[in-house]
């Protein structure tokens, strides 16, 4: 007697591309974590943006809402996430500052809803900012007793399940994140099933990579959130279709270049000196100037080569203050003659800058050095954005060296 013949193989539907929706609070993460990610991206200033999901590429949306109050940057989040379930399905990532700043606490309680749980590693190494005992250390040093909140108004979190309060964390000891895979993820969903969320430890890209493969192993259930670095292993973890990198535009040495340097960090002084140092035409703004908007530019026919409008801390700046000054730097680079490539440090001021011109997307090119990106804008400007507390004390410089080659020999000869 014939055998029957066998079932027939059950159909298999083809796997959908792993692409990627990022939530970032500023424009300088927002540009860092397209760049981590490494597939093809599109970089959006507009937050309804979320609901564009139809093409084959990453989208990351700058929410604009590290300036906002905690309820409104809550609410700013939800109404990302529920535009971003209203298609197909796509992996989520909230990028978070790696130093805990802006409303970290209420927009990861507003990404937690509806997850099995919240995977949470804001380790950055290229930064050297490391996560170990729950206690985020920049250099070494643990974040409350370093300077990276001088302009915030509270003080710094001693920890992460600090920083988080009223999200139940628990720690994930940094021996379990190099433990095998199969005891980590075990690990993940004991703190799921308990109604917490995982906060791992980690000091390298090596761990990033080990928290990112656990998270996919365990399913869409499992979000990821944490700096650029959790994304760069994200986007090393995932399997993409080939995609060819936009060349950047040919430089053009006769545009003018404006920097617009918003941050606060002590470091910026050495950075804007290396420019001066080759004739940048720097314009130190006095913080009250600025406030009470009484500061106009000297009028010119032609646009110096290179420009720098920093804001003159050497009185120290008032915590709280970054906004105003930020809008009020904005006004003036939207004044500037002539359409100049820009380069903006800090997420604030390059964010109310581009708005102040009109710019609501950008095109991720490249990466000068960590946390500097080389973007292009739709009608062709190109613009470097990079976080206030990045970069040594060459980094304006190599910025400077990369939009305008020429600027090389004069480099040499300094």
């Amino acid at each position: 007697m014939a055998s029957p013949p066998p079932p027939p193989a059950p159909s298999v539907s083809p796997p959908v591309p792993p692409y990627v929706i990022a939530l970032a609070d500023d424009l300088s993460g927002a540009a860092e974590t397209a760049r981590a990610l490494g597939g093809p991206v599109r970089l959006s200033l507009a937050a309804p943006d979320v609901a564009e999901i139809a093409a084959a590429h990453d989208l990351v949306v700058d929410l604009n809402t590290r300036h906002l109050p905690p309820a409104e940057a809550a609410n700013v989040v939800r109404t990302a996430l529920r535009a971003a379930r209203t298609g197909p399905s796509r992996l989520l990532y909230k990028k978070v500052d790696s130093q805990l700043r802006g409303n970290l606490a209420a927009e990861a309680a507003v990404y937690a809803e509806g997850a099995q749980a919240v995977v949470i590693a804001p380790t950055l190494p290229a930064a050297r900012r490391t996560v170990t005992g729950g206690v985020v250390h920049v250099n070494g040093v643990p974040l409350h007793r370093t300077d990276g909140w001088r302009a915030e108004r509270a003080a710094a979190p001693r920890s992460l399940p600090e920083a988080l309060s009223g999200l139940p964390v628990c720690t994930v000891p940094l021996d379990v994140v190099r433990s095998e895979p199969a005891v980590l993820d075990a690990e993940f969903r004991r703190i799921a099933a308990s109604g917490a969320h995982p906060a791992a430890d980690a000091e390298t890209d090596a761990d990033l990579d080990a928290v990112a493969a656990a998270a996919l192993r365990l399913g869409p259930g499992f979000r990821l959130l944490g700096s650029g670095g959790l994304a760069a292993a994200l986007g090393r973890a995932l399997v993409r279709p080939a995609t060819a990198t936009p060349a950047p535009s040919p430089a053009q040495d006769s545009d003018p270049l404006l920097f617009v340097v918003g941050t606060a960090e002590p470091g910026a002084v050495a950075q804007i000196a290396h420019l001066t140092a080759l004739g940048a035409h720097h314009v130190p703004l006095d913080p009250a100037d600025l406030a009470a908007g009484t500061v106009s530019l000297p009028r010119t026919a032609v646009a110096p080569a290179l420009t720098v409008f920093s804001i003159d801390g050497s009185a120290g700046l008032r915590p709280g203050a970054g906004r105003a000054l930020s809008a009020a730097l904005a006004a003036l680079a939207a004044a500037y003659p002539g359409r100049p490539d820009l380069v903006l440090t800090g997420g604030e001021t390059a964010r109310t800058t581009l708005d102040a011109l009109g710019i609501r997307e950008l095109e991720p090119l490249g990466e000068i050095h960590h946390g500097a990106v080389h973007s292009r804008t739709p009608d062709g400007r190109r613009v470097v954005t990079r976080p206030g507390s990045y970069g040594a004390e060459d980094s304006l410089l190599r910025i400077a060296v990369a939009l305008r080659p020429r600027l090389a020999a004069a480099t040499a000869a300094t």
